[in-house]
Parts: structure tokens; C-alpha cells; sequence
């Protein structure tokens, strides 16, 4: 346990003593503004007219991977080519949105709400979640919604400002419909819920797919919640609890009878897998950080904590993105990011 020092005192926030130091002062280098910006934001509780988190905001545009990832796009605002975006992975122009959120970036920027408005225009099925199409020139059909994709892209653009948008909004319909089986007449080969049935998990519930659902819903403010969106939040939270989160033995199919090793593996940016860490995430954002069931969870990522209070990437992407974030197994700003916002959410916002 860390002892309380200049830096530590400062702040004042419970949730640094569980940490072994005080890795703030590393978060808040002004050399990586990304990281920097969202601990000001989400550790700090530095609010958006902040001058200090605003410069950290505008820097994180012109230097480090949001820079990278906006040199790359097209001017019409897609990445690689026209069309859908799923591919290739983890280039492709749907990746690039929810990658762009995850770092922080800013959604008033015009490269970025161009993607975002490219995103809906040319991903999403004509019930409202968003799939895959072979075609540049057409939109996804109604067979290709894919519930973790939905998932991914509705917390990506609800974070980058497009929770009013009416097309955003018919996405979280569509996932709260699936998830409950509420007013869904037709399911398909590879969304076939309710209750995160996937095809691509032999028709069983995906808790990788719950993880990304449910932290779309949780970027829905509780007094924007439809009582649909309510009871799929629920029944989501009801499913990742009913396992142990640090052991995360839920239905897998195909003859495995062991959890998905990624589930081990904290990384960073988040694309398609999903680890504990976010599993966290996600119940804390639903107000069950503090559950019980999840102690031994809380306890497992506690203790991958490196002696400077740092956590490592085990699954960076590398070679995978418009620009590496971290080495494989390096010291890690992100994840150890990621960590400590959970820990302050688990605990209360303030630490208390």
C-alpha cells in the first residue's frame, strides 16, 4: 500500500491507496496529451472547460496515436476504402471510431465527426444495429447486425457527441430489443439472441458480446433510459454476474470447456476481445462496481500492479494498428489508466 505523498496528497483520492505508488505524475507527463487528457478528466474530475484538460484535448490531435489514426483517414472520412468498414481489422474505418473514443479524442474535431457520420451512413442494418457488408456501394442487410460491433460503435459515438442523434438512438433500440427479445420477430445466424446469443458461440450467450453491449447502454444517462434499455441493463448485469468475474467460465461452445485466454490478458486499445478489467469497467459504470461478486475480480487486477503502481499491456495490437501504442508486455500508460479508473469508480467517484 503507497504512502501518501506530495503528489498523492494533492489529489486526495481514496482510491490511490490501494495502488503500491503513485502513478499519477507518469499519467499526467505531458508528453502523451491522450493520456494526460483523460486522466485529467476521469481521475482528476477535471470538467470539459478546463484549461488545462482543453489543451491537453487540442495537443492529443497533433501529436501520438489520435494523430496517427487521423493522418491516415480519407477526406471523405473513411479509412482503407469505401464502404462498411469492419475490415481489414483493425484499420478499417469502423475499428477507427471506436478506436478514436477510447483515446479520448475530440468529437467536435471535423475529421471526426466526418467518420462518425460516414459510420452512419454506410454501417448500420435497417433495424438499427450496425454489421458488415461486402458491397462499398450498399449498406449492411439485415442478417449482418452484430451485437458486440453494435456495441463497440454506440458507446464510440455516444462518447463522441451523437447520443441525440436519432440514428444512434434507434441503434441502442435495437440493442436493448435483442438483448431482452422484446418486439424482435426474426433472429439470425450470428445474432440470435435474446440474452447475447451468438452464433459465432454456438448459439450461446456471449459475455464478450454482454461486456460490449452493456457498455453501450451504460453511456445512456439513467434518466435517458427507455424501460426497455433499463430491463436490458439488467439483464445484462444479472448474466455477467452470475459468473465470477476472475474466473469468467461463462457458456463458451464448440467443445470448450475453459475460458477464452484473453480474458487474462489487460490490454490496449479494445477491439473485438474482451478482458476482466473491462468486465469491471463495465459493472461499475451500471453502479455494481462495488458488488461482492466481483471482489475477487478487483483483487486479481490489484495484484498484476508492478511495484510502481504501473499494470502492463499483454494485448497491445502491435502491428495491427495505424500506429503501435505500447510493446507487448511493456509498462503501460493505458492500462494502467484503465485500472485506475476502475478503482476510483469501484470505490465512488471521489474515493470515498
Amino acid at each position: 500500500m503507497m504512502q501518501a505523498g506530495t503528489m498523492a496528497g494533492e489529489y486526495d483520492q481514496g482510491w490511490l491507496s490501494h495502488l503500491r505508488a503513485d502513478p499519477l505524475p507518469w499519467l499526467l507527463d505531458e508528453g502523451e496529451p491522450a493520456v494526460r487528457h483523460l486522466t485529467l478528466r476521469d481521475l482528476l474530475g477535471r470538467v470539459d472547460d478546463d484549461p488545462e484538460l482543453a489543451r491537453a484535448r487540442h495537443a492529443a490531435l497533433t501529436n501520438g496515436p489520435i494523430a496517427a489514426i487521423l493522418s491516415a483517414q480519407h477526406p471523405h472520412g473513411y479509412w482503407e476504402h469505401p464502404g462498411s468498414g469492419y475490415a481489414p481489422k483493425y484499420t478499417g474505418t469502423l475499428w477507427q471510431v471506436i478506436f478514436l473514443e477510447q483515446l479520448g479524442a475530440d468529437g467536435s474535431d471535423p475529421r471526426i465527426r466526418a467518420a462518425c457520420d460516414y459510420v452512419l451512413r454506410h454501417a448500420q442494418v435497417p433495424a438499427g444495429g450496425f454489421g458488415v457488408s461486402r458491397s462499398e456501394d450498399r449498406p449492411p442487410p439485415p442478417s449482418a447486425g452484430l451485437l458486440c460491433l453494435t456495441g463497440n460503435l454506440v458507446r464510440a459515438l455516444v462518447g463522441l457527441g451523437y447520443l441525440e442523434d436519432d440514428r444512434v438512438q434507434r441503434a441502442v433500440q435495437w440493442l436493448a430489443q435483442i438483448v431482452t427479445g422484446e418486439g424482435v420477430d426474426r433472429y439470425y445466424s450470428l445474432t440470435c439472441g435474446p440474452l447475447f446469443r451468438c452464433g459465432n458461440n454456438e448459439q450461446l450467450p456471449c459475455a464478450w458480446g454482454a461486456v460490449k453491449v452493456l457498455g453501450a447502454l451504460a453511456r445512456v444517462p439513467e434518466g435517458r433510459r427507455t424501460p426497455l434499455v433499463e430491463e436490458a441493463v439488467r439483464v445484462g448485469a444479472g448474466f455477467l454476474l452470475s459468473r465470477d468475474p476472475a474466473v469468467a467460465d461463462y457458456p463458451m461452445g464448440y467443445g470448450n470447456d475453459a475460458p477464452n485466454s484473453s480474458w487474462f490478458k489487460l490490454g490496449f486499445p479494445l477491439g473485438y476481445v474482451t478482458d476482466v478489467l473491462q468486465n469491471l469497467e463495465v459493472l461499475c459504470e451500471i453502479g455494481h462496481g462495488g458488488d461482492p461478486r466481483t471482489a475477487a475480480a478487483r483483487a486479481w487486477v490489484l495484484s498484476l500492479q508492478g511495484d510502481s503502481g504501473r499494470w502492463r499491456n499483454q494485448y497491445p495490437y502491435t502491428g495491427k494498428l495505424w500506429k503501435d501504442i505500447d510493446a507487448k508486455n511493456a509498462p503501460s500508460k493505458w492500462v494502467t489508466l484503465r485500472a485506475c479508473r476502475m478503482l476510483r469508480w469501484s470505490t465512488g467517484r471521489d474515493g470515498a
